[in-house]
C-alpha cells in the first residue's frame, strides 16, 4: 500500500529591504581656510572699485573709505585683545584703554622728545606698556569680581587725569600730542598713502589674532579658562591661578599697546579720549555685540560698531532726520542713542551676539537636512516595498 507523497511548495521569501541610506554629510570648511580667504579679500579691497552706499563714504579705493576700514581693523584688533581678558579669562576690566593709550602716547612722546627711529621708539614704548600692565595687573589681581573692575577703573582714571594735566608739557593736555612725521617713513604719511596704512592695520589685526589664538589654545589658556569656571579646582590640582591670570593680563595689555601705536600712525595724533573708561566700555560693547567668547565674533562686533559709530553721525545730521518731528528728531540726532538701542535689542533678542546667532543658524541647517533626508529615505522604502509586492 503506497502512501501518497506530499509535495511541498517552496515558500518564496522576500529579499530584505535595503538599509536606509544616510544623507551625504557635507565636509566642513576648515576655519583657517576661511580666515586666509578673508584676509586675502580684505588685502585686495584697496585695489578694487567697490561702492558700499551707506556703509563707506565712497568706493573702497578712496582715502576716506580706506581710513574708515583701517580704523575698523584697529578696533577689531583691540576688541580681540579685550576678548583675551573678558571672553577667555573672565576678567571684567574697565581700564584696558590705559594700555592702548600708553602705546599711542608713549610712541608720540618718544618720537617728539628723543628723535629715536620709529622701530626703536616703538620697541621701547611696548616694553614700557608691558611693565605698566604688569604692575597694574599685580595689584588689581589681588582682588576679583567687582573689586577687580573698580581697581582697574581707578588706574584708568588716574591715567586720564595725568594725561589731561599735561605733566612737563609732554602729553599736550586737552589738545593731545601729535605725531612727529619727520621720523616716520614717507610711505606711511599723508592721504595719498592711506592704502599703506590700511595694510599695516590689517597686518596688526592678523598678528593680534594669531597671538590671541595661540594663547587661548596653549596650556596657560586652558588653565585660565578653567580658573574662570572653577578657581578652587585649579588650586587643588596644583596650578597657580594668580600667575596665569597675570600672564594673560600682561599679554592683553601688550597687544593693546601695540594697537595703540598703529592707531597713532593712522590718526597722526593721540588725544585724551582714548584714556577714558568710556573708551574701554566701547570696546566691551564691541565684544558683547560680537559674542563673548568668540574670536571672530569680537572682530565682527568691532567692525559693526565702528561703522555704526562713524556712519550714524552722517545720518544724524542729514536732512531726513532734520525734517522729522521733535519727538523723533531729538533721539535720532544722537548717534550714541541709536547705538545704545541697537545694543539693547541685540542683548535681549540675540543671546550670544552675532556669533551666537550664526551658531544657531548653523545648527538648524543640519537638522533640516536630516529631516529632509529621512523623508527621502521613507519614499525610497515605500517604492521598494511596492516593487516587491508586484513581483510576489
Amino acid at each position: 500500500m503506497s502512501t501518497p507523497t506530499s509535495t511541498q511548495t517552496p515558500v518564496e521569501t522576500a529579499a530584505p529591504a535595503p538599509a536606509p541610506r544616510s544623507a551625504p554629510r557635507r565636509r566642513a570648511v576648515p576655519g583657517w581656510l576661511v580666515g586666509v580667504v578673508a584676509v586675502v579679500v580684505a588685502a585686495c579691497l584697496p585695489l578694487l572699485n567697490i561702492p558700499l552706499p551707506g556703509i563707506l563714504p565712497g568706493p573702497t579705493y578712496t582715502p576716506g573709505s580706506l581710513h574708515l576700514m583701517a580704523l575698523c581693523m584697529i578696533f577689531a584688533a583691540l576688541a580681540l585683545s579685550y576678548h583675551l581678558l573678558y571672553g577667555v579669562a573672565g576678567m571684567l576690566s574697565f581700564g584696558h584703554a590705559l594700555y592702548f593709550a600708553a602705546g599711542a602716547y608713549g610712541l608720540a612722546i618718544l618720537l617728539e622728545r628723543t628723535g629715536l627711529p620709529l622701530l626703536v621708539a616703538a620697541a621701547i614704548s611696548l616694553v614700557a606698556a608691558i611693565v605698566l600692565s604688569t604692575l597694574v595687573g599685580a595689584v588689581s589681581l589681588r582682588v576679583s569680581g567687582v573689586s577687580f573692575a573698580m581697581v582697574t577703573l581707578a588706574f584708568a582714571q588716574a591715567g586720564n587725569v595725568m594725561v589731561r594735566r599735561d605733566p612737563g608739557g609732554a602729553t599736550g593736555g586737552e589738545e593731545g600730542v601729535g605725531l612727529t612725521t619727520t621720523l616716520v617713513p614717507d610711505a606711511l604719511i599723508g592721504v595719498v598713502n592711506t592704502r599703506n596704512m590700511f595694510w599695516v592695520a590689517l597686518a596688526a589685526l592678523v598678528l593680534v589674532y594669531v597671538v590671541v589664538t595661540w594663547t587661548q589654545r596653549s596650556r596657560a589658556g586652558h588653565v585660565v579658562e578653567a580658573t574662570r569656571e572653577n578657581e578652587m579646582r585649579v588650586r587643588v590640582i596644583g596650578q597657580p591661578p594668580y600667575l596665569i591670570r597675570l600672564l594673560t593680563f600682561v599679554i592683553a595689555g601688550g597687544l593693546a599697546a601695540l594697537i595703540g601705536m598703529v592707531y597713532l600712525l593712522l590718526q597722526s595724533q593721540a588725544v585724551p579720549t582714548i584714556t577714558s573708561a568710556d573708551f574701554t566700555i566701547q570696546v566691551l560693547i564691541m565684544v558683547v555685540l560680537g559674542g563673548v567668547g568668540s574670536r571672530w565674533g569680537a572682530v565682527v562686533g568691532a567692525i559693526v560698531y565702528t561703522l555704526l559709530d562713524q556712519r550714524l553721525g552722517v545720518l544724524a545730521s542729514s536732512e531726513l532726520v532734520d525734517s522729522l518731528p521733535t519727538l523723533l528728531h531729538v533721539p535720532l540726532s544722537e548717534p550714541a542713542f541709536i547705538v545704545g538701542v541697537l545694543f539693547i535689542l541685540v542683548v535681549l533678542f540675540m543671546p550670544g551676539g552675532i556669533a551666537g546667532g550664526a551658531h544657531r543658524l548653523r545648527r538648524r541647517r543640519p537638522a533640516t537636512a536630516r529631516s529632509a533626508g529621512s523623508h527621502a529615505e521613507t519614499a525610497e522604502e515605500s517604492a521598494e516595498r511596492r516593487r516587491l509586492e508586484e513581483l510576489a
